[in-house]
C-alpha cells in the first residue's frame, strides 16, 4: 500500500493576523524602546527639527510632559541630550552642575522618578566649540586621555543630578573604565552604563547634528569605527564589556543589522540598538510622499532590530510605537 505524501503547506500559519501573531519567532515590546530627546537651553517653547519631522528640541517643561508622556506608553527609557545657548573648546556646560544637560536629568528624575529608565548621553560633541568628542590637543587631534579625565568628572555631574544610567558615546580609548571607576568612588556604583561601543563614522547622522546644533568642522574618522570593519565592532564591544559596561550599543542600526548580529552572538549582556536620526528622517520622507506605509514600516524596522539581537532600541518612534504595539 502506497501512502501519498502530505502536501507542505506553511501558508496554513499565515492565514489570520491572530495566527501570524501566535506563532511569531520575534516580538517587539514597548520596554524594549528608549527615546532620545533633546533640551534646549533658554528655550520657551519647542522647537522643531526640520530634517525630522514631529521631533523638537524641548524646553525644560515641555521635556518633562514628554517623559511623562514615555512613562505612560510603557517604554523602557528616555535617553537626554542637552543643547546648550554656549560653548567653549573644552565642553565645561557638560560638567557644569547647571548646565542644561544636567538639571534637565534632575527635572526628568523628579518628574518620573523610577517610572521610567532615566539615560544621559555622555560626550561632549553638544558642548565644544568645534563640535568634537573631546577636547583637543595643539596639533587639532583629539586627546585621548585628556578627553577622559572630563569623561570622568561628566560622570559624575550626570549621577549627581540623579541619572540612572550614562551612555558615554564618544568612542574613546578606555572610557568605559574611567566612567566606572569614577562613578564607583564617588558613591554611585548603581548607575549603570550604556556603552556605545560600535559606533560608526557613518553619513547617516546629518539629521541628529541639526538636533543638537553641532558646531562640527571636518569629521570624527579618527576615532569612530570606519564601516567597512564588522569585527572590530564585536571587538570594542567585548573590550567595554572587560571594562565593566552594562549594557553595548551598535550605532547606526539598520545599515548595521550584521554587526549587531555579530556582538548579540557574542556577548553576554543586554545589547542596544540606535535607530539613528537618518534611518528616521528617510523613513519619514518616504512616507510624506506616499511611497511606503508609515506604520507599517516603523514596526518592520523595529522588528528587524529585535530579530537581529537587539533587546534594547532607541528610536524616535518609541511612544508612537508603544501604542502601535499593543
Amino acid at each position: 500500500m502506497s501512502i501519498e505524501r502530505p502536501v507542505i503547506r506553511p501558508r496554513r500559519l499565515r492565514q489570520t493576523p491572530v495566527l501570524r501573531r501566535m506563532v511569531a519567532e520575534t516580538a517587539v515590546r514597548p520596554a524594549n524602546l528608549v527615546l532620545p530627546a533633546f533640551v534646549r537651553e533658554g528655550a520657551t517653547e519647542p522647537v522643531p527639527i526640520s530634517s525630522m519631522p514631529g521631533v523638537v528640541q524641548h524646553t525644560r517643561d515641555s521635556l518633562r510632559k514628554a517623559a511623562v508622556e514615555a512613562a505612560e506608553a510603557g517604554i523602557g527609557g528616555i535617553m537626554l541630550f542637552g543643547v546648550p545657548t554656549e560653548k567653549d573648546a573644552v565642553g565645561s556646560g557638560a560638567v557644569d552642575p547647571d548646565g542644561i544637560l544636567n538639571v534637565a536629568i534632575a527635572d526628568v528624575v523628579s518628574e518620573v522618578g523610577d517610572a521610567i529608565t532615566v539615560m544621559s548621553d555622555l560626550c561632549l560633541d553638544e558642548f565644544t566649540d568645534h563640535g568634537h568628542c573631546g577636547v583637543l590637543a595643539g596639533d587639532g587631534s583629539v586627546d585621548n586621555d585628556a578627553t577622559l579625565e572630563v569623561y570622568a568628572e561628566m560622570a559624575r555631574a550626570q549621577a549627581s543630578a540623579g541619572v540612572h544610567m550614562v551612555g558615554p558615546s564618544g568612542m574613546m580609548d578606555g572610557q568605559v573604565a574611567v566612567i566606572r571607576t569614577a562613578l564607583d568612588e564617588a558613591g554611585h556604583r548603581d548607575v549603570s552604563i550604556l556603552a556605545y561601543s560600535a559606533k560608526y563614522a557613518s553619513a547617516f547622522y546629518g539629521p541628529f547634528r541639526e538636533a543638537v546644533d553641532s558646531s562640527l568642522k571636518g569629521d570624527r574618522r579618527t576615532y569612530q569605527q570606519d564601516p567597512p570593519n564588522a569585527l572590530e565592532g564585536v571587538r570594542e564591544a567585548l573590550l567595554d564589556i572587560e571594562q565593566g559596561a552594562d549594557i553595548v550599543m551598535v550605532k547606526p542600526g539598520l545599515p548595521y543589522l550584521d554587526v549587531l548580529r555579530a556582538v548579540r552572538d557574542a556577548v553576554d549582556v543586554p545589547v542596544a540598538a540606535y535607530n539613528i536620526s537618518g534611518e528616521y528622517a528617510m523613513l519619514e520622507a518616504a512616507a510624506a510622499n506616499g511611497w511606503i506605509d508609515r506604520q507599517a514600516a516603523i514596526l518592520e524596522s523595529l522588528a528587524a532590530f529585535k530579530r537581529a539581537g537587539a533587546d534594547v532600541i532607541l528610536t524616535y518612534w518609541a511612544v508612537e510605537a508603544a501604542g502601535l504595539l499593543r
